[in-house]
């Protein structure tokens, strides 16, 4: 079961982000404990970042050495993201993200054409790996869902990127966040390494085969895909910050 759910996440994962809906669940409904599950499922979502990094960059979709700067700055603010959660609440974050998850939605369905084509960049590499960098390196060493999310609507509204290559440098940076928090969460002892790993490998093989769909297919792929997880997630997470306490 681990092992399947790894796949599909991986699948999922490499193409639109959002794996995670699928994974946590899966973790919680076997017992395992809060933390622990958070960090056992970043071990097994490096696996599918490292994996579909890897793959987009032999395909020549991004070139690694572009994305240095950004991915030292991302790993460096996930750190202080993952320190902080550990002290401080993340209820006001619960609150707000369903909400920008659902503009993020409404924006791609009223825009249909949207990274279909590569556009102007609305701002410069250096200021960009910057702010995105830290803000959502932060983000997702605090809190996490709906990272991919951000990150491919950043490159597609600032950088002019098309989703493919969005899609393909949004997994470079996931694979630094994921990685600095692993990092920390293996320091307290909260990853449980058989679950891990038995997913993690489901997630190699997931995300090989959908950032090869990606290559393959494109925009027609992932637009689709794109969509349905940011509304999957949104209502998700709208229901656990608004509706579960109703």
């Amino acid at each position: 079961m681990l092992f399947g759910t790894g796949f599909v996440a991986g699948w999922v994962d490499s193409i639109a982000g959002g794996g995670g809906l699928i994974t946590i669940p899966v973790l919680l409904s076997v017992g395992l404990d809060p933390r622990a599950v958070l960090g056992t499922n970043k071990l097994q979502a490096t696996f599918g970042s490292a994996s579909a990094t890897w793959h987009y960059a032999r395909a020549g979709a991004v070139p690694l050495s572009d994305c240095l700067r950004g991915f030292v700055i991302t790993f460096v603010c996930a750190a202080i993201g993952a320190c902080l959660v550990q002290r401080l609440s993340n209820d006001f974050l619960a609150k707000l993200i369903p909400l920008l998850l659902f503009a993020v939605a409404i924006y791609s369905l009223l825009r249909p054409n949207l990274g279909d084509s590569e556009a102007r960049p609305r701002m410069g590499r250096l200021g960009f790996d910057w702010v995105f960098g830290l803000l959502i390196g932060f983000y997702d060493g605090f809190f996490g869902p709906g990272t991919g999310t951000f990150w491919a609507m950043a490159f597609v509204l600032m950088l002019g990127f098309n989703f493919t290559q969005a899609t393909a440098y949004t997994k470079v940076m996931n694979f630094a966040s994921n990685l600095s928090a692993l990092c920390l969460f293996l320091a307290l002892g909260q990853v449980l390494m058989v679950p891990g790993i038995t997913m993690g490998l489901g997630q190699l093989l997931g995300a090989r085969i959908g950032s090869r769909m990606v290559l393959k297919h494109g925009t027609w792929l992932i637009r689709p895909v794109f969509t349905s997880v940011v509304i999957v997630l949104t209502l998700k997470l709208l229901y656990q910050a608004y509706g579960s306490r109703g």
